[in-house]
C-alpha cells in the first residue's frame, strides 16, 4: 500500500518546494491564455515567504514532498480570500484539490470574522471552475485582467456547505 496525502500548516521551511510547484503548476495556466508574466511565474520565494507569514497556508505531503497547496487571509471586511490553490499534475484528479479547499475554508471558518470565502480563476479555466462550483461557490464578477486573461471572481458565505458529487 502506498502513502496517503497528509495535509498541515505551511512553514517557512516549506516556501521554496511551494514556489518550485507553484512554478510547475501555473505552467498550463500560462499557456492556456498565453501570458508567461502571471503573477505566479514571477513570485519570488521572499514575497512567497511574506504571503505565508502574513496569512494562512496550507500544503499537502506524499512523504516529504508537497505536492499541493493554498494560500489566503481575512481581510477587514470579512472576506476570506483563497489564493492559489495548487495540485501537481500528476497527483490532480484524486480530490486532493478539494481536500485542500475544505481545510483551508475550514480552517476560516473558525475565525469569528470570516463571513465569505471569495476566489477566483481565469476564465478558460474549465477545471477550477468546475471544483468551486461543486464547493458551493457562484460567480460574483468578471474582470479584464490585461492581455487575454479575464478573471472570474466567485463567493460563497461561510458556513455554506460543499455539495460535491460522488462519482
Amino acid at each position: 500500500m502506498g502513502m496517503s496525502v497528509t495535509i498541515s500548516a505551511a512553514t517557512a521551511q516549506d516556501a521554496e518546494q511551494i514556489l518550485k510547484l507553484q512554478y510547475l503548476c501555473y505552467q498550463s495556466e500560462a499557456e492556456l491564455y498565453g501570458d508567461y508574466s502571471i503573477e505566479p511565474l514571477t513570485q519570488t520565494l521572499d514575497a512567497l515567504r511574506a504571503e505565508l507569514a502574513g496569512g494562512h497556508g496550507l500544503v499537502a505531503r506524499l512523504g516529504d514532498e508537497v505536492v499541493a497547496s493554498v494560500r489566503g487571509g481575512v481581510d477587514a471586511s470579512g472576506t476570506a480570500r483563497i489564493a492559489k490553490l495548487i495540485v501537481h499534475p500528476r497527483m490532480q484528479r484524486h480530490g486532493i484539490g478539494g481536500r485542500l479547499l475544505t481545510a483551508i475554508e475550514a480552517k476560516f471558518a473558525a475565525d469569528p470574522a470570516a463571513r465569505r470565502f471569495q476566489l477566483f480563476t481565469g476564465h478558460r479555466s474549465e477545471g477550477n471552475l468546475r471544483l468551486y462550483r461543486s464547493h458551493g461557490y457562484v460567480p460574483v464578477s468578471t474582470d479584464r485582467a490585461g492581455g487575454t486573461v479575464t478573471v472570474v471572481t466567485l463567493e460563497k458565505e461561510a458556513g455554506t456547505r460543499s455539495y460535491v458529487k460522488s462519482a
